[in-house]
């Protein structure tokens, strides 16, 4: 994980307007990932399809960095927040991943999503929901927890959710932190294994940008040439493999 350039623009948080910080995440198969972070907030911005993109190494970078904000209160967020790209009002969305349901905030143009950390946790399976006996046990000995998401204080003898984000009440489980480590690890070992499959389709992305600006700019179609997939797939390789001391 790296800083971008101080020469990229950063782009205001949707929550509380302030600059966001740019950090630099492998991507898979080949690449980088740039992700905006509000600290203050504790969340955030994925531009489409960019969560999906980290590898399991970047995914274990990310979870170490929301950790060491653990001891940070997040900001309440604004009743309304827009995109960072087209300005449009962000939609409250409730999904499932697994079995963990999670809540983010998208843009309806398809841009993007602002998520906070806990949402992000639970989308990768680090943090679950809590079970109808453990919510009985907590009612037993505390009247109000504090959302992880947002911050706003629940009722737990009427809530079993934030009745602001709608995020469940959650734990951080320790079994399924150490397993997911551990998966994501092993995962992170197959990657460095060359895939043909990855190249291949990584060589096609690389070929379809490529038209894609060639026509842009002639303003009209444009056919590629003759593609040697032995020659641009070590292009390829060479480019992403770490120089030599």
């Amino acid at each position: 994980m790296t800083e971008t350039s101080a020469q990229t623009v950063a782009r205001a948080c949707p929550g509380c307007g302030s600059a966001m910080g740019r950090r630099s995440f492998a991507r898979k198969p080949v690449g980088t990932v740039d992700l905006d972070l509000c600290l203050d907030c504790q969340a955030i911005w994925f531009d489409a399809f960019e969560s999906a993109q980290l590898t399991p190494g970047a995914v274990i970078e990310l979870f170490r960095v929301i950790e060491a904000q653990r001891d940070r209160s997040p900001r309440p967020f604004p009743a309304v927040m827009r995109c960072i790209a087209c300005r449009a009002r962000l939609v409250l969305t409730h999904d499932i991943e697994r079995t963990n349901r999670i809540v983010y905030y998208r843009c309806p143009e398809g841009h993007g999503r602002f998520t906070t950390f806990l949402q992000f946790l639970r989308e990768k399976n680090f943090v679950r929901s809590l079970t109808p006996v453990e919510i009985q046990r907590l009612q037993a000995t505390v009247a109000q927890v504090r959302c992880s998401s947002c911050g706003a204080p629940v009722d737990i003898a009427n809530n079993a959710e934030c009745p602001y984000c709608h995020a469940p009440i959650s734990i951080l489980d320790a079994e399924a932190v150490r397993r997911t480590l551990e998966e994501l690890d092993e995962k992170e070992k197959q990657s460095h294994r060359i895939d043909p499959a990855a190249v291949l389709d990584a060589v096609l992305e690389g070929r379809r940008a490529e038209r894609r600006i060639a026509a842009a700019e002639a303003g009209a179609d444009w056919s590629a040439g003759p593609v040697d997939l032995v020659h641009e797939a070590l292009a390829m390789l060479t480019s992403t493999m770490p120089e030599r001391p």
